[in-house]
């Protein structure tokens, strides 16, 4: 593992490297937005095995964050982006984008299409993508807070709050709130305590999504020409017609995870790795 801050960006961005240096590149892209990588490990190391496995912290998150006031919007993010592939002369890269990130791997390859002098992606991997219009993302939002009103998690938090751990243990208080914010996103809510526990810088994460507004990237992802694949869970609060459209829009190979929420690299590990490993080598090949 190598560790560094870019040095082309703006503001020094916080990049990590993992895997034989001399392997091909992948380029991961956390969620959030606002968070930062490591919550995506140790399970995306697997990648690692037989990839150079690239990430970083994006702009206003984790070891990136930054005291400046200026909004961070998905433009931002898209120019960040650009600067940290050409940084990292990966020419036509392989994106991986969990969550917020797969978001931000199609925002990337709508504006490549239309800005020649950005870096086209090859191959895109796209895990539990954010919602592809602003109706999809307002159904996620109630579809999440209807499960975190269930009767097992609400009841959970309450059996929290009347404890005494938060002043016997306050690490293990916290370990069990942050597993409990985030317990409607797992077909299994149980399966919270195995997710690597992260922060999201909440003004960044407000103003990203402010500057979406009511967007809508279906016809835009119909205009790009990328090999790409979709994993998506059946349980994910992320409406699972969303990911449908961006595969179909895109014509990328869809894969649909049985008792599987919104992160498939704990709930279903192996078919995920079993499906993208599948699937770059078949792009390979092409």
């Amino acid at each position: 593992m190598s560790q560094r801050f870019t040095t082309t960006t703006s503001q020094p961005l916080f990049l990590r490297e993992d895997g034989p240096p001399d392997a091909s590149p992948l380029l991961l892209l956390h969620g959030g937005p606002g968070a930062h990588h490591d919550y995506l490990y140790p399970q995306f190391l697997e990648l690692a095995r037989t990839h150079r496995l690239i990430t970083y912290d994006q702009r206003g998150g984790g070891q990136s964050k930054t005291a400046d006031v200026t909004p961070i919007t998905w433009q931002t993010h898209v120019h960040d982006l650009a600067a940290v592939i050409r940084e990292c002369e990966l020419g036509a890269p392989t994106l991986v984008g969990y969550s917020w990130g797969a978001l931000l791997a199609m925002l990337y390859t709508i504006a490549a299409n239309e800005d020649a002098s950005l870096p086209a992606p090859s191959r895109l991997v796209l895990v539990s993508p954010a919602p592809i219009t602003r109706s999809w993302r307002n159904q996620f939002e109630q579809n999440l807070a209807e499960r975190q009103r269930a009767e097992s998690i609400a009841g959970a938090r309450q059996a929290l709050a009347a404890s005494d751990l938060r002043t016997a243990n306050p690490d293990a208080y916290r370990q069990r709130a942050f597993e409990l914010s985030v317990a409607g996103y797992f077909a299994d809510p149980a399966r919270a305590t195995q997710l690597t526990p992260f922060r999201v810088t909440g003004r960044v994460q407000q103003s990203v999504w402010e500057s979406l507004g009511q967007y809508d990237l279906g016809q835009k992802l119909r205009a790009v020409n990328v090999q790409a694949l979709v994993v998506h869970g059946r349980q994910d609060p992320i409406p699972l017609a969303s990911a449908r459209a961006a595969a179909e829009a895109l014509g990328a190979q869809f894969v649909e995870l049985d008792a599987c929420g919104h992160v498939p690299y704990v709930e279903q590990p192996d078919a995920l790795f079993a499906a993208i490993t599948t699937f770059l080598a078949q792009a390979t090949k092409r």
